[in-house]
């Protein structure tokens, strides 16, 4: 146990230091954290911790959701839905077919290796846009567009990447399903697991005053929703962000005098302890993103700005086509507000998580692993470092706090 829970131990306490100078330097915290791992990878600094698929699934992620989807108000979500899930479905599609494309004319990858990358770069990821949105304290209505397509459309892309994968014959390891029914069982099964979990922590919750319980029963649900949907070939990520919604509304942001409500203090001490989780949560994934991004290697720097720039153009291709189709109507979109969605889709752990669960036969594994870090970088440090900057540009910074 010692050799797991001491280097994290080291890593978050590291993490508090950046933190502390990130804000004295008035640094993006996420960019201090990232380029610190940069800094002690190049150094050869060995904290004896790695990022991997299971770090980033089995321990990042689930809290990084949850703690994302208990504070939307459903009220909110489902006057925008029609524009959230088209730009997390059909917006996924033409990223992944754009960035695809690019990668097969410009640097002649083959088409299934292509088509692979455009699914894994091609949603936004919830921990950098959730982390991007509370520093720039972007509030309103695009702050819930901004945070709820980035929670619905990884497991989309999650979707098209293992189809794409189990195309290529390379994913013996673990079962993908395929078909109409596959894919009904990975979105619809993980939401259905989500749900039951929720409303089953719902009803014992009910069952108790005591707020110590009703918190840990939101644990229970956030994790174990993701783990059970994982289990059984669902989508874990929905399966979380299903739970969170449900709970949510129905237990911490409903009133007290509601049937399901959590008591007074326990709503408190929830949102302060999802606070905390999400928060220490970024910290380790930001340093490790770090770390990784040092222990790549650098491969035909010009060809890496071609990925880079294929992949802003794919987010340019998910946004204004669908930004256009909605022109005329209550989702409009203002073109301030398309640009900041463009450039504030930031890519991250995800990203990497789907790369690294690449099987060793994966045609052009290495190139797109190693186009995956760039991607990841360029989006966390530069698009990261600049969204305050955006922000007052697009004069939209009156919506932040």
């Amino acid at each position: 146990m010692d050799i797991v829970l001491a280097p994290t131990i080291e890593l978050l306490g590291l993490a508090m230091i950046v933190a502390i100078l990130a804000r004295r330097l008035r640094l993006p915290y996420t960019v201090g954290l990232v380029l610190t791992g940069l800094a002690l990878a190049l150094t050869r600094v060995d904290l004896g911790v790695a990022l991997t698929h299971d770090v980033i699934f089995d321990v990042i992620l689930p809290p990084l959701l949850f703690e994302a989807a208990i504070s939307i108000p459903w009220s909110e979500l489902r006057r925008d839905l029609a524009l959230v899930l088209a730009l997390a479905t059909l917006g996924v599609a033409l990223c992944a077919a754009v960035v695809a494309a690019g990668l097969t004319a410009l640097l002649g990858w083959p088409a299934g290796s292509a088509l692979a990358f455009g699914a894994l770069i091609a949603a936004t990821d919830p921990i950098a846009v959730t982390a991007l949105l509370r520093e720039t304290g972007l509030k309103g209505r695009l702050r819930l567009v901004i945070e709820a397509e980035s929670l619905i459309n990884d497991g989309v892309a999650a979707l098209l990447f293992m189809l794409v994968v189990a195309s290529l014959g390379a994913s013996a390891s673990a079962p993908t399903p395929l078909g109409v029914l596959g894919q009904a069982l990975l979105i619809g099964g993980g939401v259905v697991v989500g749900l039951l979990a929720a409303a089953i922590a719902i009803l014992l919750a009910g069952r108790t005053s005591d707020h110590l319980v009703e918190t840990a029963l939101t644990a229970v649900a956030a994790y174990g929703s993701f783990l059970i949907a994982e289990r059984v070939g669902a989508s874990g990520v929905l399966a979380t962000v299903s739970a969170g919604l449900l709970m949510g509304n129905l237990g911490v942001l409903a009133d007290e005098t509601d049937r399901f409500a959590l008591t007074s203090q326990g709503r408190a001490f929830v949102v302060a302890f999802w606070e905390f989780s999400a928060f220490v949560a970024n910290s380790l994934v930001f340093l490790l993103i770090g770390l990784a991004l040092g222990a790549t290697p650098t491969r035909a720097f010009g060809a890496l700005l071609v990925t880079i720039a294929l992949a802003l153009a794919g987010r340019a291709a998910a946004v204004y086509p669908i930004a256009f189709l909605f022109a005329r109507s209550r989702w409009a979109v203002s073109w301030p507000e398309r640009h900041f969605l463009w450039w504030g889709g930031l890519r991250g752990a995800l990203a990497l998580a789907l790369a690294l669960s690449l099987p060793p036969a994966t045609p052009y594994r290495d190139e797109i692993l190693v186009a995956a870090f760039g991607v990841v970088a360029f989006s966390v440090l530069v698009q990261g470092l600049t969204a305050k900057l955006a922000l007052r540009r697009l004069r939209l910074d009156r919506k932040a706090a």
